[in-house]
């Protein structure tokens, strides 16, 4: 056998061991891969496919002509965005809230699986996680039914608390200066206590030989949450800010459509409901497209450049 022959039959050897190898890996992982396949499905139908829509946002589209057929426009519909006085309004309000969101409610999660971690009764454990993750099941028009029943300046409870401390009831609906706090509250109240699971899941990781050298070393529970818990979820914790960054701009429809009326758009009224106001009723497909392109760039360069901020500071990051 000559040294080329000898040389392309190694090869084949090579590659029919790789191949083997993930045979052999493909079947000892493929209960895994059958369970992510509706996941991937989702992606791929929802996610991926509907990108190809994003072409409207730079034609003048018509449900008479199709995307195919549609008039090419350029960046004109993102120069009439940028023109239109009443959207850096809007923007300025979505800003808002979700810095909002991020500075009071990304912590709260963390705290509360903090707190619920400590309890030794397991009884009333899972009581208090069962009280704090039922409001996640409710749907944002039962979650905005309740807060203006409370906030009712007739029958609610927050202005009967009022009126006994000798102060007037308090048109909360009425007024916009309230509408934010109102928005950003009423989701601190709803998924709160769904975004615990994903903290106790971490810290049930921890080993808790750590705890038990802390308790020989004298650390109190303070100092053990302080130098072992934290510490240890705090990839954890990196990955969902990261996350929530790149949903900055994403503070969703139902959210705050609830609680809008004429007397809390100028405060409350986000590029979520514009685009359903412009997109959806009066039919502008390609203008809301542009917003909704615009949206998804600046979630991106954000994500990015947390990442990238994330990764030098800490190590940790989404990639």
């Amino acid at each position: 056998m000559s040294y080329t022959e000898a040389e392309t039959e190694s090869v084949r050897e090579t590659r029919k061991l790789k191949q083997n190898g993930l045979l052999t890996y493909y079947n000892r992982y493929k209960i895994l891969y059958l369970l992510s396949l509706p996941g991937i499905i989702y992606f791929v139908v929802f996610k991926y496919i509907p990108l190809a829509g994003s072409m409207m946002a730079f034609q003048n589209y018509s449900i008479f002509e199709g995307i195919w057929k549609s008039e090419w426009v350029g960046m004109a519909n993102f120069q009439r965005m940028f023109e239109f006085a009443d959207f850096w309004r809007i923007l300025k309000n979505t800003l808002a809230i979700g810095f909002y969101t991020l500075v009071f409610g990304f912590p709260i999660p963390i705290i509360l699986a903090l707190m619920m971690n400590e309890l030794r009764n397991q009884l009333y454990k899972r009581f208090v996680q069962t009280a704090v993750y039922l409001p996640h099941f409710l749907s944002w028009v039962v979650v905005g039914g309740i807060v203006i029943e409370i906030l009712s300046p007739t029958s609610g409870v927050v202005n009967h608390v009022l009126t006994w401390f000798g102060q007037e009831p308090i048109y909360f609906m009425g007024e916009d200066s309230h509408i934010r706090t109102i928005i950003v509250s009423s989701g601190i109240w709803r998924d709160a206590g769904w975004s615990t699971i994903i903290y106790l899941a971490a810290m049930s990781g921890i080993n808790p030989d750590l705890y038990e050298a802390a308790q020989m070393d004298g650390a109190t529970r303070w100092r053990q949450t302080i130098s072992i818990t934290i510490p240890s979820i705090m990839t954890t914790i990196t990955i969902l800010f990261l996350l929530q960054i790149g949903n900055f701009l994403d503070l969703g429809f139902e959210r705050v459509f609830v609680f809008l009326n004429p007397l809390t758009n100028s405060n409350g009224d986000i590029l979520d409901t514009y685009i359903y106001r412009v997109g959806l009723i009066q039919r502008e497909y390609s203008y809301t497209t542009a917003i909704g392109l615009f949206k998804s760039v600046i979630g991106f360069v954000l994500i990015v450049t947390a990442n990238t901020f994330s990764k030098r500071a800490t190590g940790e990051g989404l990639y």
